[in-house]
Formats: structure tokens, sequence, C-alpha cells
């Protein structure tokens, strides 16, 4: 059950720091975690973040605001997109990023930020994984049923408390269907 809470940005549940240039703030409100993203000028998250993770690319699905400086960021399939001040966003799993200029990227991150910027599981070390595949049954029905701006809600409600889920558990997307999620 909710309940009626709040923060302050300068006490932080738990601190990751980068390896040299920022570091993510966590904030817990229940199940809830909001990440404060610090990336000073310079930062790369090749450079700064994959050594920890140990994966190519960052793993996390990010949705936020960015507060001030810019990010650019650059998907496997070559699209790109810079994210500035004022800016929300949402950036899929499997990125490369980098701070542009010579002002820090600030941003609050509502998405990726339960598991963001810690390590992987160690070289050998034996994981219990579980596949988790969700469908949202009957959906075409469902879609002449509620109509198109009903639907979108439904699909955005449901990516929204799949990701929360991955997120709790340090799951990460596979791959979408439309109407439903391939996870581990």
């Amino acid at each position: 059950m909710t309940r009626l809470q709040h923060k302050k940005l300068d006490h932080p549940d738990e601190l990751r720091p980068y390896l040299a240039r920022g570091r993510t703030e966590i904030f817990q409100l229940d199940d809830i975690v909001v990440g404060r993203m610090i990336m000073e000028p310079g930062w790369r998250w090749s450079v700064d973040v994959r050594p920890t993770v140990g994966t190519e690319r960052c793993p996390y699905h990010h949705m936020g605001l960015a507060l001030s400086g810019v990010l650019h960021v650059e998907l496997e399939d070559g699209s790109e997109l810079d994210i500035g001040p004022n800016e929300v966003y949402e950036i899929p799993a499997g990125h490369e990023a980098w701070v542009v200029g010579d002002e820090a990227w600030v941003a609050l991150d509502f998405a990726g930020a339960r598991a963001y910027a810690r390590p992987a599981a160690g070289t050998g070390e034996r994981i219990l994984v579980t596949l988790l595949f969700t469908d949202i049954v009957e959906s075409t029905a469902t879609l002449e049923r509620i109509g198109d701006k009903a639907w979108r809600d439904l699909l955005s409600r449901h990516r929204e408390r799949m990701q929360t889920e991955l997120d709790r558990f340090r799951g990460r997307e596979i791959a979408s269907t439309g109407d439903g999620m391939l996870a581990a």
C-alpha cells in the first residue's frame, strides 16, 4: 500500500559512483526507485560504467527527466538522439551514451535506476534465471472493444509495470512482442 512520503535530494539512500566522472544517487520510496544521474563532462558509458557492469552496451531501459546538460544516445541499430534540459526521455536497453559539451548531464531516472551501475554476476558464478513471457490475452478483441487511446494506455501501463518488476529483480527485457514481453 502506498503512503505519503518524501526524500530530500541531498540525502540519497545509496550512492553508486562511476569509475571517474559522475555518480547515480538512489532514492527509495517503498517499491519505487528514483535515480539522480550526474554525469560529468567527458562521461561515456563504455568508459565509466561498462567496466563495472560487464556488458558491451547498457542493459537497462531508462525513462526520466533531463535537468541540465546534453546526453548523446546511440542505439545498436544506429539511431541517435541528443537529450537536453527540460526534456523527458525514454532510452531502450542496448545503448551507448556520452555527455556532450562542458556541462554535466543531470537527470531524474524513473525506470532503470534500481539496478543501474551495479556489477554484473561474477564470471563463472552460477545464477538462476527465470524466463518470463507476458501477453495481453485476446489483444485484437480488446483493442476493438476499448479503442486506440485506451489500448495505448493499457500497453503503457503493462510495460511500466513489467519494467518496474524487471528493475526490482535485476531482470532484462529481451524482446517486445507489441502486446507482451520476453524477459530474463
